[in-house]
């Protein structure tokens, strides 16, 4: 995802949903088609005799990239096979009969777990004289910090012709081409904001953080520059009203206008100039406003001081670190400390403070929550929607606040069972356990994670330590497991790649090219995968470059601007690019998969991950996969750049993939032993973890409505005088989020919420999510559905089947954005009943519960 202005900001013109996903978000792709490919390119053929030059110097071009990539190809092929027989143990004999297949396989689980192994691999590329330095993911501006400069202002003077041609446009063919036109727009400013967004967050070098920042802000003021460039939106209307133009778009085309027309409507472009003034300035204090409440997410009391004896059964480690002299606990009201007591705390008064203690956000924070929200409200009135979950419902799956509304309640009644279940098994064993509640008669919310954590210490046995079960997890074998996953459903793998001398911005990060075994290379990975001082803790998948077709036009054109410089490298910044089979340029989808686990002991040990890492990295490949497979022609909907609430599934089916048994025993083996993983150690390590997951998903449900509840209430800013809201709840007189908070927990709460509680001012994805917090669940649904129908749960190597991962991707993951969820979903289930969506729909996936 790029990100921009965000939600609050003005118009987009990045498209309205970019996911960079730190997990979980998204917190953010249609399939290209050789017909649309051929379409183009006969009508740029047909213009005129310079038309029909341009083409063979194209064609041209063409064949010379076609030539260098598979040089370089075969290249690289030869250099890691000679480095895989010199250098790794496995293979030192040098068998001349093991393919280049089972090379790269070998090598991918090495140069992870082999730390003096990748030394040697790396050091060798790097000090090979004949490899020239190259820019950071390759790309020809960023040698050093300073190019960051001359990669926006090249950037600026492309976005500006491109503007100029489409305020310009008065013929048909002109206006046929708007929505390629706006794309390669959002394309050129993606360019410069996904990699600037990913410096930011990770680079260490202050000099390139610093060239990052003013990169993005150069950016940031001149798109809200377009955003008053009324002449985008009045000629994309123009094209979009004409069915002699309209009807000559292909789906993905279609998709780029009506959303670009959407992200215009919300940023109230043709208003009056004093309420487009007023627009602005609303979006700029709703910023500001946001900034402040994610900064202020701390109790209204910092600690709580207890005597160490009232602390009994609590961690002594964790007592020693936070006891005084004097025999008084200094007790943090949130993080682990704190979580750690209402765990083991035996004495339930004391549970019940800290509880209600680390759940009062101040008086302070709870008044920017409600200016915030009131704010919002404004916007979207000014928007012309009667709420802002409306307006920001408008482009999703859901579409409205009643069908989000419909899931939510459709999910509660399917998940009251399992939450039943729970609670009588916690209570029953306070009624046991408890010398003063022999007859109690309900679980309060304190008791939830204490009686949770016994009941779960209940079912782990001896061989749940963490360190058995991890022996089978060295992070070069599930590296491996991956690429031999991928293979077997979709026929792509992973090739370990040297990198050149600047490609990387850490001498740990891996850099692996994707082929397909009919396509070739069309990704590259880069792999991120160690913690180290001063790098974010969160796991993260970030979109580089995403996957676009580069017209021929745009080769005449950097052919021009370049001379020097072959026309495919210069139209990519240098960053990789492939031939389709139909002889089409595309630029490579390019990622960064960061994640923080502990480096090696030592040079004989390898990483060894727990269960709950192995899920992290499955989770994360799956947004990978969605954008390695969402090759499109137009980037806007490429990959994960789909509606927020369909990005997630890919990533969360993956999750399925990661207990299955068949899909284990694809690589899952003892790092020393070289044995087999015995799945009962998987089986008992998901009974544990899924005890209490009624609770867990209730409590996102209670979350997702009080989203709901506090956008989509139309009494924030409105003179009408209608009461209530679209999540079931009725406004209790005046606009009071701690009022909406208690009436959410009362009605849809199984445990019942402390008065004295007031959550809400923690709930930082109000101010990202804005009413789609709900799409997790949804697509947890939906990904449960899909394991179950499709794969069939795994049973019968489902998990593992090439036909039934064909299946998925072609109807879901070729497609990103650039297809309706919807069809995706109806698609893939064989279901045309959820093919138009609309509130039955959403209730049918709710009805589906989140399971696994």
């Amino acid at each position: 995802m790029a990100t921009t202005s965000g939600q609050d900001g003005p118009f987009n013109i990045l498209g309205s949903s970019k996911l960079n996903t730190a997990d979980g978000k998204n917190p953010t792709s249609s399939s290209t088609t050789a017909t649309q490919g051929q379409t183009t390119e006969a009508k740029d053929q047909a213009s005129a005799a310079t038309g029909l030059d341009k083409d063979a110097a194209c064609r041209k071009a063409h064949d010379e990239l076609e030539a260098r990539l598979r040089d370089e190809e075969l290249s690289a092929r030869s250099r890691v096979a000679a480095t895989a027989v010199t250098s790794s143990p496995r293979n030192a004999k040098g068998d001349p009969s093991i393919s280049t297949k089972s090379h790269d396989d070998r090598l991918l689980r090495t140069i992870f777990d082999s730390h003096q192994f990748w030394l040697e691999f790396s050091r060798r590329a790097q000090a090979d004289s004949s490899r020239p330095r190259k820019g950071l993911f390759q790309n020809r501006y960023l040698t050093q910090a300073s190019g960051f400069h001359d990669f926006t202002q090249a950037t600026l003077q492309k976005c500006r012709n491109i503007v100029a041609k489409v305020v310009a446009s008065s013929t048909t063919e002109d206006y046929k081409s708007i929505p390629r036109e706006m794309d390669r727009l959002s394309d050129s400013l993606c360019r410069v904001l996904d990699i600037a967004e990913f410096v930011r967050a990770t680079h260490p070098s202050r000099s390139f953080q610093r060239a990052a920042d003013e990169a993005f802000a150069t950016l940031f003021e001149y798109m809200n520059i377009l955003n008053t460039t009324t002449g985008l939106n009045s000629q994309l209307r123009k094209a979009v009203a004409s069915p002699q133009i309209a009807s000559t778009w292909g789906e993905e085309e279609r998709i780029v206008a009506r959303n670009l027309l959407i992200d215009f409507s919300k940023s109230a472009i043709d208003l009056p100039q004093k309420q487009r003034e007023r627009f602005v300035e609303l979006s700029s204090n709703i910023s500001q406003l946001g900034t402040a409440f994610l900064q202020g997410m701390a109790p209204a009391r910092s600690n709580l001081t207890f005597n160490v004896n009232r602390l009994k059964g609590m961690d002594p480690l964790i007592l020693k670190r936070i006891t005084n002299r004097h025999g008084n606990a200094l007790l943090p009201t949130v993080g682990p400390e704190s979580l750690a007591a209402l765990r083991a705390v035996e004495e339930e008064a004391v549970r019940r403070e800290i509880y209600i203690a680390g759940r009062i956000a101040s008086d302070n924070q709870i008044q920017i929550l409600e200016k915030f929200l009131v704010l919002r409200a404004e916007v979207a009135a000014l928007s012309g929607y009667q709420s802002y979950a409306e307006m920001n419902l408008s482009d999703k799956m859901a579409q409205s606040p009643r069908s989000v509304q419909s899931f939510l309640t459709a999910l509660s009644t399917d998940n009251s069972t399992q939450i039943k279940q729970e609670l009588d098994e916690m209570l029953s064993l306070k009624r046991r356990t408890s010398t003063a509640n022999h007859s109690a008669v309900e679980i309060k919310a304190w008791d939830r994670e204490f009686y949770r954590a016994r009941v779960a210490a209940t079912l782990r046995s001896k061989s749940q330590r963490a360190d058995v079960i991890s022996a089978y997890f060295s992070l070069g074998t599930v590296i491996q497991g991956l690429s031999r996953l991928f293979s077997r459903l979709y026929g792509v793998r992973f090739v370990p790649r040297e990198t050149s001398p600047g490609e990387t911005w850490n001498p740990d990060v891996r850099r692996l090219d994707v082929l397909d075994e009919t396509e070739g290379h069309i990704a590259v990975v880069y792999c991120d995968l160690f913690a180290r001082e001063g790098k974010s803790p969160n796991p993260t998948h970030f979109t580089l470059r995403c996957s676009r077709r580069i017209s021929p036009a745009e080769l005449d054109e950097a052919s021009n601007l370049f001379p020097d410089l072959e026309p495919s490298y210069a139209a990519n910044d240098g960053m990789a690019t492939s031939l389709s089979l139909t002889g089409t340029l595309h630029q490579l989808p390019t990622i960064a998969i960061i994640c923080d686990f502990p480096p090696p002991h030592d040079s004989s040990h390898p990483t060894l991950l727990s269960f709950r890492d192995v899920q992290t990295l499955f989770h994360e490949m799956g947004h990978a996969i969605h954008s390695i497979l969402g090759r499109t022609n137009l980037q806007v909907v490429s990959g994960t750049r789909c509606a927020t609430d369909f990005a997630e599934l890919p990533s969360v089916l993956m999750e399925h993939f990661a207990s299955d048994p068949t899909v284990l025993s694809l690589f899952a083996r003892h790092w020393e032993t070289d044995a087999p993983l015995p799945y009962g150690l998987v089986a008992e390590q998901l009974i544990v973890d899924r005890k209490g997951q009624g609770a867990d998903t209730e409590t996102q449900i209670l979350l997702a409505m009080l989203d709901q509840a506090y956008h989509s209430n139309p009494r924030l800013f409105s003179s009408d005088e209608s009461r209530g809201s679209d999540i079931g709840i009725e406004d209790p007189g005046g606009f009071d989020t701690t009022r909406f908070f208690r009436a959410v927990h009362a009605r849809h709460g199984s445990v019942a919420e402390p008065a004295e509680t007031r959550a809400q001012g923690f709930f930082g994805h109000l101010v990202e999510y804005g009413g789609t917090y709900y799409s997790y669940l949804f697509d947890r649904a939906i990904a449960g559905k899909v394991w179950q129908d499709v794969f069939r749960s795994g049973r019968e190597g489902g998990a593992v089947s090439r036909d039934r991962g064909q299946r998925l991707r072609d109807e879901v993951l070729r497609w990103g954005g650039g297809r309706d969820g919807w069809r995706c979903v109806a698609g893939v289930l064989g279901d045309d009943r959820l093919r138009d969506g609309g509130a039955e729909a959403m209730a049918e996936v709710g009805r589906w519960g989140v399971k696994g």
